[in-house]
């Protein structure tokens, strides 16, 4: 696992060559969302087939801590290697890239 600042992030946008996974809760999705493959934290045992495997990955949250754990889990327990973790989760992207989100 490795961390990716938000201007990396928006780098591998361009490129449509990442994956990025957002793993909050529900609520939070709906206060502001990036373009992300969502899967909320809780259901990442059940979901990860949905992450595709020609993609980097790149997991979300809103500070990185869950993210941390999410990344921690894939590589550990569910085969994926070389996850990225957003640098900061969503706070750091607004703050970095996009400041008229709204923050919680």
């Amino acid at each position: 696992m490795t961390w990716i600042s938000p201007i990396q992030l928006k780098e591998l946008f361009t490129t449509n060559s990442a994956c990025l996974v957002d793993v909050r809760e529900t609520y939070e999705h709906q206060i502001c969302k990036i373009s992300a493959l969502y899967i909320p934290m809780a259901e990442m045992k059940s979901r990860y087939p949905e992450i595709p495997s020609d993609k980097e990955v790149v997991i979300m949250c809103r500070s990185g801590k869950r993210a941390e754990a999410v990344a921690h889990l894939m590589e550990t327990e569910l085969g994926f290697k070389g996850v990225k973790v957003l640098e900061g989760g969503i706070l750091n992207w607004i703050e970095t890239i996009d400041p008229s989100m709204e923050t919680y």
